[in-house]
């Protein structure tokens, strides 16, 4: 963060003629100090209030807070009533002091992948910004912006929500170029109560795109290609199946490394890509990113190249050798979309491989009332795409062995721990298989194929 004017940044939060230059803006008291700016917010297990005094001490040079904190001077406290709203401002003041060419990125999945795809075209051609994991929230997206300053060229701020009216409030504060939505699924139906609504939610980032900007959306998703946007924007769109978008995929040759492609371009003509990552959802995320590049008027042939220099993050499809199988880790997030997509993948990878396709699944959380349902079409989907072995571990994935044991997958298991399910994966895959581990974050199934690594690779006896 570049040193900004105390009163500047507070416009239109408390109306102050200090213009001490604040160099950080901070929600955890243990990273404030001098030129800080705190802001206390009381979460379920800790209070920023009881930190309010230790970061004066620091060198802090004021807190914001909803109520008043003892044994500080009012001086030093700025009393508000929202603080997420008060970043949301912040965060937009902040911006508004550079010029940056930023692209909004939402969705109900694959945004942090195409926000990482959009980053890597960017960064072929200049100094780029993005959104760190996936703080896409009232205080993630205001740090983002933070990190802009006079040699940024270009942005990328992955935006979500959990209600109507999240995303207007993130929009305003980033003034997007452009916009992606990257589809529209059934996260936060819980909240939200349909797809239609989820829709509508998303579409709030149209609110903060310019007049004469672009949103770019999945031709081949059933909402999204009959969305209504503001007249006042452009409409782009990309797809495989829908040929009437104006940029498609064709020719798709996929690999152990990843996929290549024909990128078809109505405007600007035909490109080969490749992308180190796996699956047809993969390729839908790597054309996002292509489309709102160009029409931001980079050069085709160069953000198609640009594509090959996606890295993964977290994980994110994460591929490594034990024992002779490929394990797929892909355990950032799931929901039935994502889900769908990993035994796609896992379908098409298993064919390369040639051996055995084990999906070793776990709950997906936040589905509120059709929960059941969406774990039962799980195990149905997982036989379908010919999974050989099944096993799953949490308490609503008991519903995917039901689903799959219906569609006639016989070697569908539950079991009670992580623990368990390692061993029963240790004495029944072997050399050959091609093994995908996916669950919501919430499952820490990084402790399942942890402890089935340490299985593998101890001595036999």
């Amino acid at each position: 963060m570049r040193p900004i004017p105390l009163h500047k940044l507070l416009a239109g939060i408390f109306a102050t003629n200090r213009t001490d230059p604040v160099t950080s803006v901070v929600t955890d008291s243990r990273k404030a100090g001098p030129g800080s700016v705190f802001v206390a917010i009381q979460g379920e297990r800790v209070d920023g209030h009881a930190y309010v005094a230790d970061t004066i001490k620091a060198g802090a040079l004021l807190a914001l807070v909803t109520r008043p904190v003892e044994g500080v001077s009012p001086e030093q406290q700025v009393l508000i009533t929202d603080p997420l709203q008060a970043m949301i401002t912040m965060g937009k003041n902040y911006r508004d002091c550079y010029t940056p060419t930023l692209l909004g990125v939402t969705g109900s999945v694959g945004k942090t992948t195409t926000k990482e795809f959009c980053a890597a075209v960017f960064s072929a051609f200049g100094p780029t910004v993005k959104t760190q994991g996936n703080q896409n929230n009232e205080l993630g997206v205001p740090n983002t912006l933070f990190s802009l300053d006079e040699t940024t060229q270009y942005g990328v701020v992955e935006m979500g929500m959990d209600h109507m009216g999240d995303l207007a409030r993130l929009t305003w504060a980033v003034q997007p170029a452009a916009a992606i939505i990257t589809r529209i699924g059934v996260s936060h139906i819980e909240n939200l109560g349909s797809r239609e609504n989820i829709l509508k939610a998303k579409l709030e980032i149209c609110q903060g795109v310019p007049d004469g900007g672009f949103v770019v959306l999945c031709a081949d998703d059933d909402l999204l290609t009959r969305a209504q946007i503001p007249a006042r924007l452009r409409r782009v769109q990309f797809g495989i199946d829908n040929r009437f978008a104006q940029v498609v995929a064709k020719e798709i040759r996929s690999s152990a490394q990843g996929e290549r492609f024909v990128i078809c371009d109505k405007q600007n003509g035909e490109f080969e890509a490749f992308i180190p990552a796996l699956g047809r959802h993969n390729i839908y995320n790597a054309l996002a990113a292509y489309t709102a590049a160009t029409r931001l008027g980079l050069d085709p042939a160069g953000c198609a190249a640009a594509l090959s220099g996606y890295q993964t993050t977290g994980m994110r499809q994460r591929i490594t050798l034990h024992g002779g199988m490929t394990m797929v880790e892909d355990c950032y997030n799931a929901n039935p979309d994502s889900m769908a997509a990993a035994l796609n993948t896992l379908a098409a990878l298993g064919k390369t491989n040639g051996g055995r396709t084990v999906a070793v699944l776990g709950d997906m959380l936040e589905l509120g009332d059709i929960s059941p349902k969406a774990h039962f079409e799980v195990g149905v989907w997982a036989a379908e795409h010919g999974v050989s072995l099944l096993c799953c571990c949490g308490e609503q994935a008991k519903q995917m062995v039901e689903g799959a044991k219906k569609a006639k997958l016989d070697q569908a298991f539950w079991f009670a721990t992580k623990a368990q399910a390692a061993a029963f994966l240790a004495q029944n895959c072997r050399a050959g298989d091609t093994v995908l581990f996916k669950a919501s974050r919430g499952m820490a199934f990084e402790e399942l194929f942890g402890e089935l690594y340490r299985l593998l690779d101890e001595p036999q006896k």
